[in-house]
């Protein structure tokens, strides 16, 4: 925990700076802002709010704790960015794993990019940034999109350049949207993934939707598989009863959503035409299963 606690080498001369009120920057234009704005510069965790903006809406314990091992190790190797919003007061733009993984340390200061952004250029700051990161799973990332078109007024087109991802790419993103939200929350826990949404899309029935999606988390279907019920469905080769065989009442299918979310593991419900029928639940170790006792015991 030592190690944790050592101050960050970055930008020490210039947090002076931010200590002085007659050096309140609010500005580009203002006096010193040539040293501040787009430095270095540690600052308080303390001084930080947390971004209104943030796309991401969920953050994993254990993710974290590993990032928090290595800034123990390491420090904080890429900074984040920050804007200024009054004196001695800043709001996250991008960095917020960084920010909660140091608080979990006891770390006091954290290097920083220093920003002059107004509300919406912090916006889509963090939407682009959030985009770019490979640990998103493919709806926050059709949430972002949705976002920069409907609060920052871009076109795809304009969001293709921002991005660096075609405007096929987009679209096919956007359209995830229209899943039923059963489907969409098993996709962000990593239940299906965005080869069989893009298969389901196809069908404009979120009952459909629905049956096929169960299929698909009872026999462990493959996106090929998927993709091959859907159009066997949509071509009457495949009749609605079958697609129905090993589907799960809804409230049942609903339920066993929200398990799979409380208990962060893959669960699996199988029924038969009485009403009688089992509940899986993966697990990836021991560790892990003892995770899911607890909280099934809580």
């Amino acid at each position: 925990m030592a190690k944790a606690t050592k101050k960050q080498a970055l930008g020490r001369g210039l947090s002076a700076l931010l200590k002085d009120p007659s050096n309140d920057i609010k500005t580009a234009e203002d006096k010193n802002a040539d040293q501040i704005v787009g430095n270095v510069i540690d600052l308080p965790l303390k001084d930080i709010d947390m971004n209104p903006f943030q796309p991401r809406t969920s953050f994993n314990e254990e993710q974290l704790r590993e990032l928090a091992s290595s800034i123990s190790e390491l420090g904080v190797i890429q900074p984040i960015t920050v804007r200024k919003k009054g004196f001695g007061k800043y709001e996250l733009v991008s960095g917020e794993r960084r920010c909660r993984a140091s608080k979990l340390l006891g770390i006091e200061t954290i290097p920083a990019y220093v920003r002059i952004a107004n509300d919406q250029e912090s916006l889509e700051m963090a939407l682009v940034e959030n985009i770019q990161r490979q640990d998103l799973d493919p709806i926050e990332i059709a949430l972002s999109y949705q976002r920069l078109i409907e609060e920052i007024d871009l076109t795809q087109e304009q969001m293709s350049d921002r991005v660096g991802k075609s405007r096929s790419a987009i679209a096919n993103y956007l359209r995830l949207l229209k899943l039923d939200p059963i489907i969409q929350t098993g996709m962000r826990d990593g239940f299906i993934s965005m080869g069989h949404g893009r298969a389901l899309i196809n069908l404009e029935s979120l009952e459909q939707q629905l049956d096929i999606y169960q299929k698909i988390l009872a026999e462990s279907l493959s996106v090929r598989d998927t993709e091959k019920l859907v159009k066997d469905l949509k071509t009457g080769t495949l009749s609605r009863k079958q697609t129905k065989k090993n589907s799960l009442p809804e409230n049942v299918a609903e339920k066993t959503s929200h398990l799979n979310s409380f208990l962060d593991t893959k669960v699996t419900t199988t029924m038969s035409s009485s009403g009688k029928g089992k509940i899986t639940i993966n697990y990836a170790s021991k560790a892990d299963f003892e995770r899911i006792v607890k909280l099934i015991n809580e």
